[in-house]
């Protein structure tokens, strides 16, 4: 059976298109029911089993199968995760909506499905030739789909009642939909209503969504209306909007800024009513207020309301407009939201702040991300929560409420265990880390691996070279491994030598599939979040001592002046002689009396790489800083014995510059060959207002920054030395890191020749040739004739998608590295108390920003005046300084810090600093204390434009204790 429909389309040219729509109908889909007799289907296909119904209804007598509608499924998915509802039918018409709504959501609800002892049956009731139903003149996608639903249920009734008393329930929360099932006579009920009436599963009423039901939250309006949909697109449209993506101040909870594109400056919003509900991430339609209306940003740290009182709110707005309205701060564009055009919430871990009232089912949400506000959850767990993390998911932000609605999710852990923690930094941080499923595992080779006749033949035989690797030390995942020998002609032969991962995953399959979604692999203190499966990743591709692998080979023809010759490039097999730690080749190379081959190539790529890296910074690269720190680990606890900081050698800079040539090499390669679909790498050059901090911190010290081009920055940087100071230097490049753009991956069509230039790298074209970059792989790959092409290669589109998914995995790779550090910082400090030396790196208004090197630490010191008598700060915005009497604070300044940490609060340890030097008279030090953010502290605005140049630091950052009072809710 068919029912068909016919459509005209006239075109630009004024032809006529006819087309034809067949949709076919069948009499033989199943119903999935064991108990029915009717339907003529393998018994393994009937998965509904009446008989052994799961939860049990004071509401529904039983037996009783449940059909969902699309928006109970996609409000309450978490609710349908758990084990409790079985016996469900899932529509097609509401697996076809939830696919179009919602990625996320259709990826847990078909793995639901997956899972037979759920007995969750998908009806196909759009080809089923009593169900399927044709959209009416004038009615909505929406309505007609409501009604399909309904139409099933009546078919289920009829169909299964006839031999069996079941009864089929519709779940929804549409009042609509709700309504017209009652007039039809079917049998519906409320998520919120069938929850509460199972057995045993009260808990389950902490995970309602609170999506679909209004809120019992009472109140005035604290917020204004957001704009219609089609209202803020006029606006956008007409220019009297601005459409960008919100992000939040992490200094300052009541201030933000809006990235529009296409503006060199961010929109800036101030005060509650102006936020108007946004949350760090949205996209939101900005409406810009009158030039007298502009604002600047405070320079006072505001970190988390106090209180919850409004009066309190009004009264913090008042301080940021007095502040704000000062003769010395430059306004910039101001604006305001008026409304929401995409809502990027996601589920956040953090702890429970629990209410006053022991009764109260109502309690507060503190996420680790300081620039998400508190969430206002119910639950009934209140007391065994509040000792453990959490995963809460936000599901709206009424008008009359201080805060968003969200529900609890599930708990991960103790407060404070260590792999609580890692779970909630890789959870916050959106790294992929389940293990790796089946699909994917069975496209890894079999064991054992050995290399083949047919691989020598198809591979150029590199095992007679002399090749080594140099890494840091307990390297597993060995990437890239060199050689250098010389000529008789004098020259030198240097080759550097990568995994060939892409021998091991082809395209397509579902291996590939899980290495692009990773994109990379991520490194905590204590463990790696592979990429790839471990037999590739430390193992078959991993260029371990003495074993044969594939390589992807760069090799050269370079002169003794460092002059490139000639370039080739091959897959090859190779068998490094030795895996050396940084500080093992370091000493061979100092070690004269060392003369084996090894040591010579080691000496050879060291004297050239001299000359490729004076070469580049006279070519205007930049040479930055970032502190970074390395953790001993004991080797059963894994917990930290002792840190220190991170010691750079001429071998770190070896390394570093033959990996840089090779991936200019290969940018230049595979540009040449594919100028439309070449995978690259670009550093932007920075606006000019990026260096205004930059400029002001040096001139306020007597030194001249020039930022007109990227020569001259690095110039004025080596330039700017104090024989005071010997770390004013490392800080001030520091602050340069900062004014930084993002380096990002593109695709060379997407953009323009001018714009594949790397602004750090002083080079006009770059890429990235280790073995997590396998489509540069390929492409060389082609270039070489090593393998085929194939149509997703050189789809434009599609791997513009794909770098945007590096790009995003990368940055939230480094954040979880330096959240992880600032965990084991914390671990660290637990009963130790110590004095380091630190320095000032910003002076805020009732502020200071401190960085202690020794730990890559960066905290904030505030300046509250609770001294008796009491002791007054005079803060001067012209100079950045702080002065208490004969005592001045100034950027760069040094200052010695007492560091331990405060366990007393269980849900708020904190790592506590006492200022030791400059003493201040009559000021007690308690008073001033820093509180170091676990996650990602004010330094992460910047870290999202640094330029990966080189290695990134390891700040850590903890969270700051707050002083709570308590308030009926």
């Amino acid at each position: 059976m068919l029912t068909s429909k016919v459509f005209f389309r006239k075109t630009k040219g004024g032809n006529i298109f006819k087309t034809v729509r067949e949709h076919y109908l069948r009499d033989d889909i199943y119903c999935g029911s064991k108990t029915c007799t009717k339907c003529k289907a393998r018994p393994r296909d009937m998965i509904l089993d009446v008989e052994n119904a799961g939860a049990k209804s004071s509401l529904i007598p039983s037996p009783y199968i449940l059909v969902l509608d699309t928006n109970i499924i996609l409000d309450q998915i978490d609710i349908l995760e758990e084990d409790v509802i079985t016996n469900v039918i899932i529509l097609q018409t509401v697996l076809e909506e939830i696919r179009h709504k919602s990625g996320t959501v259709y990826k847990k609800l078909q793995h639901i499905i997956g899972n037979a002892t759920r007995k969750f049956f998908l009806f196909v009731n759009e080809h089923h030739w009593e169900t399927y139903i044709e959209r009416e003149s004038g009615e909505k996608t929406n309505d007609r789909n409501d009604r399909a639903i309904r139409v099933a249920v009546k078919w289920y009734n009829t169909h299964l009642n006839s031999d069996d008393n079941i009864n089929i329930v519709l779940l929804t929360d549409d009042v609509e939909n709700k309504t017209r099932a009652a007039e039809e006579g079917l049998f519906v009920v409320s998520m919120e209503d069938y929850i509460a009436s199972l057995e045993n599963a009260n808990y389950l009423l902490d995970k309602l969504s609170k999506h679909s039901y209004a809120s019992n939250i009472q109140g005035p309006e604290l917020f204004p209306c957001h704009l219609p949909p089609t209202e803020m697109h006029n606006g956008i449209l007409s220019g009297k909007l601005l459409q960008g993506m919100f992000m939040a101040s992490r200094e300052n909870f009541l201030e933000g800024n809006v990235n529009v594109e296409g503006k060199e400056k961010p929109i800036f919003v101030q005060g509650r009513a102006h936020l108007n509900r946004a949350v760090d991430g949205d996209v939101v339609a900005v409406e810009m207020l009158p030039d007298d209306q502009w604002s600047s940003p405070s320079e006072i740290v505001l970190e988390d309301e106090e209180s919850t009182d409004i009066d309190d709110d009004a009264e913090d707005e008042k301080v940021l407009r007095k502040q704000s309205s000062s003769k010395m701060q430059e306004k910039i564009p101001t604006g305001k939201i008026v409304g929401i055009i995409r809502r990027k919430w996601r589920q956040y871990c953090g702890i429970l702040q629990p209410s006053a009232i022991k009764t109260n089912v109502r309690h507060l949400f503190v996420p680790a991300e300081r620039k998400i506000p508190k969430i206002r959850i119910e639950t009934r767990q209140a007391e065994i929560l509040s000792k453990q993390r959490i995963i809460v998911a936000l599901d709206s932000w009424p008008r009359n409420s201080k805060y968003p609605l969200g529900h609890f999710v599930r708990a991960l852990g103790n407060i404070g265990d260590k792999e609580t923690e890692n779970e909630v930094l890789l959870l916050e941080h959106d790294v992929p880390h389940s293990r790796f499923s089946d699909a994917v595992l069975s496209f890894l080779p079999k064991l054992p691996w050995i290399i083949t006749e047919a691989d020598v033949a198809q591979r150029e035989d590199l095992r007679h070279l002399d090749i080594c690797s140099v890494d840091p030390p307990g390297c597993t995942d060995i990437d890239d491994a060199l050689h250098c020998r010389s000529l008789p002609n004098g020259n030198f032969d240097v080759g550097v030598h990568i995994a060939d991962v892409s021998h091991f995953i082809r395209p397509g399959t579902a291996l590939d599939k899980e290495a692009a979604s990773r994109a990379t692999t991520v490194y905590l203190v204590d463990k790696r979040i592979d990429m790839v499966p471990e037999l590739l990743s430390s193992n078959l591709c991993s260029l371990r001592g003495k074993e044969e692998r594939f390589a992807f080979s760069c090799i050269w023809e370079i002169d003794s002046d460092a002059n490139i010759i000639a370039t080739r490039f091959c897959k090859s097999i190779i068998c490094s002689r030795q895996a050396m730690t940084y500080e093992e080749a370091q000493l061979k190379i100092d070690d004269v009396t060392q003369q084996n081959t090894i040591a010579k190539s080691l000496r050879g790529l060291n004297q050239l790489a001299k000359k490729f890296k004076k070469r580049r910074l006279k070519n205007g690269a930049l040479t930055l800083a970032s502190p970074e720190i390395r953790f001993e680990v004991d080797s059963e606890t894994h917990d930290p014995i002792d840190v220190e900081a991170k010691k750079l050698r001429d071998t770190n800079s070896m390394v570093e510059e033959f990996m840089l040539l090779a991936n200019i090499s290969v940018a230049k390669k595979i540009l040449a060959e594919f100028p439309e679909c070449a995978l690259l790498r670009r550093h932007p050059e920075p606006p000019q207002s990026n260096f205004e901090p930059l400029i002001k911190a040096a001139k306020n010290q007597g030194f001249t920054i020039n930022t007109n081009t990227g020569k001259e920055l690095a110039l004025s940087l080596e330039e700017t030395h104090k024989e005071s100071n010997p770390y004013f230097n490392t800080m001030l490049k520091i602050l340069a890191t900062r004014c930084m753009l993002q380096a990002i991956y593109f695709i060379s069509g997407m953009h323009q020749p001018e714009e594949f230039k790397h602004y750090g790298l002083a080079c006009p074209i770059y890429t990235h040739f280790t073995y997590a970059d396998i489509i540069v792989h390929r492409l060389l790959a082609v270039c070489i004739g090593a393998d085929a092409t194939y149509p997703e290669l050189l789809d434009k589109k599609k791997n513009h998608m794909l770098c945007h998914n590096l790009n995003y995995r990368k940055r939230m790779a480094q954040y979880a590295g330096r959240a992880s550090v600032a965990l084991h910082t914390h671990i660290f400090f637990r009963n130790r108390i110590l004095d380091e030396e630190g320095y000032i790196l910003f002076v805020r208004k009732n502020a200071l920003q401190i960085l202690i090197p020794k730990y890559g630490l960066e905290g904030t010191l505030y300046l509250n005046n609770s001294a008796s008598p009491p002791v007054t700060f005079i803060y001067n915005s012209e100079d950045q300084s702080q002065t208490c009497g004969d005592v001045v604070f100034r950027t760069f300044d040094p200052v010695v810090i007492q560091m331990s940490l405060d366990s007393s609060n269980v849900q708020h340890e904190k790592l506590f600093f006492k200022l030791v030097k400059p003493e201040i008279p009559n000021f007690s030090v308690s008073s001033l204390n820093i509180n170091c953010d676990t996650e990602k502290n004010s330094t992460e605005e910047t870290l999202k434009r640094k330029s990966e140049i080189q290695q990134e630091s390891s700040n850590v950052h903890n969270k700051k204790a707050r002083k709570k009072k308590k308030k009926k809710n």
